[in-house]
């Protein structure tokens, strides 16, 4: 009979290299999107997460016709993995404060209609004041941005009025009422509105997964109407442009058509019903552990200056 196991042997030793292969695995969804992520042949990210599956006792991922989706253990690894990856990277950065650097990278993802704020009063003045820091920003939806933040893509996320989700947090936030945007002459521009109002308007619409769409649903769906679509596209700017054309209006926070509101060429007429008139910007981050120290840099200059967040 063989010997009873041990607390030892039943701990996975689980190396470095193979829990990032693992994550890899887990953000690309396959091994082959892992493998050109990382520039390695896919059977050595394979035989990686074989090694690890052995050491675990227990299959970590389900391998299906198109890619591969984490089992209940294999959350767990992943939830390990992404403890560990930040623990690295806040060594990394206390060594270099120790040596008196002031470098580092923030990964931030945010809705297209950020951008404008997020550039003009947030990432201009903040590199020039932190020379040091490096920046990626990605566009997303708004499930887009709550998965790269849960799944450890990115520090930070600015996102409008999305769901709670139990893996992050709020780091500020504030209410950006939804409105409807118009050429400033338009007879419908003026005092606040109800959105059925503006159902005889060929409208511009994001996707249905964004946070905006959603709200919008909402309310066609307690009024018993529906927003004639004329545009359907993720960009604001394609919804700023598509109204400076005349063609109808878009329903955007105001943060989001700022600069043609000042010059006067839009207006945003604010909607009177009271699910849009309560939606809100918000700054997140994941709810375990804390930020880097340049994220954190970061968030806390966001907050200060960013309209969005005022």
């Amino acid at each position: 009979m063989p010997p009873a196991p041990t607390p030892a042997t039943l701990r996975p030793r689980m190396n470095d290299r193979a829990l990032r292969y693992f994550l890899a695995v887990i953000r690309a969804g396959s091994i082959r999107g892992a493998a050109e992520a990382l520039n390695l042949a896919a059977s050595a990210v394979s035989r990686q997460v074989a090694e690890l599956e052995a050491e675990c006792g227990v299959a970590l991922l389900e391998r299906l016709p198109r890619g591969i989706r984490p089992t209940e253990a294999g959350r767990i690894v992943t939830a390990h993995a992404l403890r560990q990856a930040e623990d690295s990277a806040l060594l990394a950065e206390s060594l270099q404060r120790l040596r008196g650097m002031r470098q580092g990278r923030v990964r931030l993802h945010c809705g297209d209609g950020f951008l404008p704020d997020l550039m003009e009063n947030g990432l201009a003045a903040f590199a020039e004041a932190h020379p040091g820091l490096s920046f990626q920003v990605a566009l997303g939806t708004t499930d887009a941005i709550l998965a790269a933040l849960a799944e450890g893509e990115a520090e930070l996320g600015l996102a409008y009025n999305p769901p709670a989700h139990p893996a992050l947090r709020s780091l500020a936030l504030s209410r950006q009422p939804l409105a409807a945007i118009l050429p400033a002459a338009h007879p419908l521009a003026g005092d606040p509105r109800p959105l059925r109002d503006f159902a005889s308007l060929p409208a511009a619409l994001l996707p249905p997964d964004h946070g905006v769409r959603r709200l919008l649903g909402r309310v066609e769906a307690d009024g018993g109407f529906r927003l004639p679509p004329r545009l359907e596209s993720a960009s604001f700017e394609m919804h700023r442009r598509f109204v400076l054309a005349g063609l109808g209006v878009a329903f955007l926070p105001r943060f989001a058509a700022a600069r043609e509101i000042t010059d006067g060429t839009l207006v945003a007429v604010p909607l009177a019903d009271p699910i849009l008139a309560e939606a809100s910007a918000h700054l997140l981050a994941r709810a375990s552990g804390r930020l880097p120290e340049a994220a954190e840099r970061m968030a806390d200059w966001l907050i200060a200056h960013l309209r969005a967040l005022r």
